[in-house]
């Protein structure tokens, strides 16, 4: 095939430029154009519980993904007593594989906590820019103080965050403070969210307002410092509705819409891929499933490839 030397040198500047800038969401083209990226698509490895940092590196890049979400928390893939030498060899096996570690999820909540320190020295080392925060709980009586309180939570945390150059992300979630995004961001919106910000989970977002999660998203995008997915939908039984957590695409949430949104907001932060639904205990991060590998493996295949479709359009 015959090009042109300007087609030629476009082609080699722009193919340096990609590899340079690989995750990024949007770059410029070494020409004046401008080129969108998707972001990075990890998974959470609470579901890979039943295998060891090999076999779940080797399972994650055969199925497609860019990195791994690692648990950082009791009983997860790394315990945080042991922070300082298993999470330097997990990673290290993990990119070893070709994949990275964008994310961590942890169960710090302030920085007082016995194990902070060393988890987001650990990570911050290791070049990992994204840790997933533990939840606050509402008290039960006075909201105001309750908001107080998390808001100085948040305040001490952030410092840390700052000083090891790391995102505290805090995830919505429903029946926990911070589901109903509005009582997250009163206690951000005052913080730096270079340094400390929320893991938008876009299920919970729905559940908790099925009209008002697009306006919620845009309440916090300004922190958003991860994204999770993960589908639902509701259920009645017993004359009792409830919610129901289904594979990717079964469900209610709108999720052309929430891309088209996050696309429009310049969207480049990591995402996370959660398998909620009922998966021979790897939705609930058992050690040993009850159902045949092949199957769970099946399922999630199915699900990252429906999320790639939809980053594709």
């Amino acid at each position: 095939m015959n090009i042109s030397r300007k087609q030629f040198i476009r082609s080699s500047s722009l193919a340096a430029a990609m590899a340079s800038f690989k995750f990024s969401g949007l770059m410029a083209d070494p020409l004046g154009e401008t080129i969108t990226q998707k972001p990075s698509i990890s998974i959470f490895s609470k579901h890979l519980h039943w295998l060891d940092y090999t076999e779940m590196a080797k399972l994650a890049k055969d199925l497609g993904y860019d990195g791994i979400d690692l648990t950082v928390r009791k009983d997860g893939h790394v315990s945080p007593e042991k922070v300082s030498t298993d999470l330097p060899k997990a990673v290290e096996i993990i990119r070893a594989a070709g994949l990275e570690v964008y994310t961590i999820t942890t169960d710090i909540r302030t920085s007082e906590e016995p194990h902070t320190k060393s988890i987001l020295k650990t990570a911050a080392a290791l070049g990992i820019k994204n840790y997933r925060m533990g939840w606050y709980a509402y008290t039960g009586n006075d909201m105001p103080t309750d908001l107080a309180n998390f808001n100085k939570q948040l305040k001490g945390l952030a410092v840390l965050n700052e000083q090891y150059q790391i995102h505290g992300d805090y995830e919505n979630h429903t029946g926990r403070f911070g589901g109903a995004i509005w009582d997250l961001w009163l206690t951000l919106k005052d913080l730096n969210p270079l340094w400390t910000g929320c893991q938008f989970d876009i299920r919970h977002a729905t559940v908790d307002g099925a009209e008002a999660w697009s306006k919620n998203l845009e309440l916090v995008q300004s922190y958003l410092g991860s994204i999770t997915i993960k589908d639902f939908q509701w259920e009645k039984k017993n004359n009792k509705w409830s919610v129901q957590n289904v594979p990717l695409g079964q469900g209610m949430v709108d999720f052309k819409q929430y891309f088209k949104l996050l696309k429009k907001q310049g969207f480049d932060k990591p995402i996370s891929q959660h398998f909620e639904y009922p998966l021979g205990g790897a939705e609930s991060g058992a050690r040993v499933l009850s159902t045949p590998k092949e199957e769970v493996i099946g399922h999630m295949r199915t699900d990252l490839r429906t999320l790639k479709n939809w980053l594709e359009d």
